[in-house]
């Protein structure tokens, strides 16, 4: 049996102090969390229960565009604010293709950025990880590797990280606001999250005590609203998590692009944006083969870190379909599967407008 203290606090600063002691957890939807402890692959001393914490379940409009996004907002409420969707559809459409809808209505928005890889070996007490223990080594070399990743990987680690909402959020330069004993401070999203390094022991940027508190878009993601699709290769349809997937948003005007943004999930030990691709179509015409070049250029360096040479091809396919998506404009109403390649135009089952 696990033993654990558990800790209620009732305020950002007191939730900081009591993480800060010891190897310490927060607790909020638990989605993820409550799946490692009983698995085993995740044992903390103390849970701090931040779920009662006022003012971190706002979504707030600032007079100057930007959206700050509150760290205790469930995905579903996301998803489901008009003005949200309006402004950044792609970001709904990924919360959409995330998980089933009961896990949306439990799940928040700063536990998906600190969700853990979904590799079989990490979950696995019996196996070696270097995420749970480092320099135990990694079972997942030489193994089954269908879902793990093809970019920034090396020998100590070669998961993926598993979330769709962090794809679209880094694609359009979201910021995380942080709260710990040093005091508040800005990381971008893109470098929040790390890629493996000898021991892989060090996945985010947090500090030991530190606490997400909010995720914030710049004003200029609205810009990309009319051209911005989530894309999501998976084995089950309904929801699972992705293979390989996509966020792409395009400003067009007069028949040229003016600036591209592309992040792909699913390939890598953080969401992987594409700073090559998105050069090489700015004052492109918006064209297949354009697209194509483009993901070609997103997937240059991959290689397979197993026997999963076949997703870089997956992925390279899957960007090109999602600029493409883009360039023909976001729908008015959210596909009937969003996120999916196989989604036909429709509604989806919130009957949610994209613009409102």
């Amino acid at each position: 049996m696990n033993v654990f203290d558990y800790v209620r606090p009732a305020s950002v600063a007191e939730a900081v102090a009591a993480a800060s002691e010891g190897d310490a957890a927060f607790l909020a939807g638990g989605t993820n969390l409550l799946d490692l402890m009983k698995a085993g692959a995740s044992h903390p001393a103390r849970l701090v229960d931040i779920t009662r914490l006022p003012g971190l379940d706002d979504i707030e409009f600032a007079a100057d565009g930007t959206i700050r996004i509150g760290a205790l907002v469930k995905n579903s409420d996301l998803a489901r604010d008009a003005a949200f969707l309006a402004a950044a559809p792609a970001v709904a459409e990924a919360l959409l293709a995330g998980a089933s809808p009961q896990l949306r209505n439990a799940a928040t928005i700063g536990g998906n950025l600190m969700q853990r890889t979904r590799c079989a070996y990490f979950y696995d007490p019996h196996s070696a990880c270097n995420r749970r223990e480092a320099g135990a080594g990694c079972d997942a070399r030489g193994g089954d590797t269908r879902n793990h990743a093809v970019l920034g990987w090396t020998d100590a680690c070669i998961a993926t990280h598993p979330s769709d909402l962090c794809v679209p959020l880094v694609a359009l330069d979201a910021v995380v606001e942080i709260a710990g004993p040093g005091g508040t401070r800005e990381v971008a999203l893109e470098v929040f999250h790390a890629l493996p390094g000898e021991t892989s022991a060090a996945e985010t940027a947090l500090l030991p005590g530190e606490l997400i508190t909010a995720v914030r878009l710049p004003a200029e993601a609205a810009t990309f609203a009319p051209n911005a699709r989530y894309l999501k290769l998976r084995e089950r349809t309904s929801y699972a998590f992705a293979l390989v997937s996509a966020a792409a948003a395009l400003r067009i005007e007069d028949g040229r692009i003016l600036e591209a943004r592309l992040a792909l999930g699913g390939v890598a030990a953080k969401p992987w944006r594409a700073r090559d691709a998105e050069r090489l179509l700015a004052g492109a015409a918006p064209t297949p083969e354009a697209f194509r070049r483009a993901a070609d250029a997103a997937l240059d360096g991959a290689h397979p870190s197993g026997d999963n040479a076949e997703k870089i091809e997956l992925a390279a396919r899957v960007a090109a379909r999602a600029l493409a998506l883009a360039a023909a404009g976001t729908p008015e109403r959210m596909p009937a599967l969003p996120g999916s390649v196989f989604a036909p135009a429709g509604v989806n089952a919130n009957g949610g407008s994209v613009h409102g």
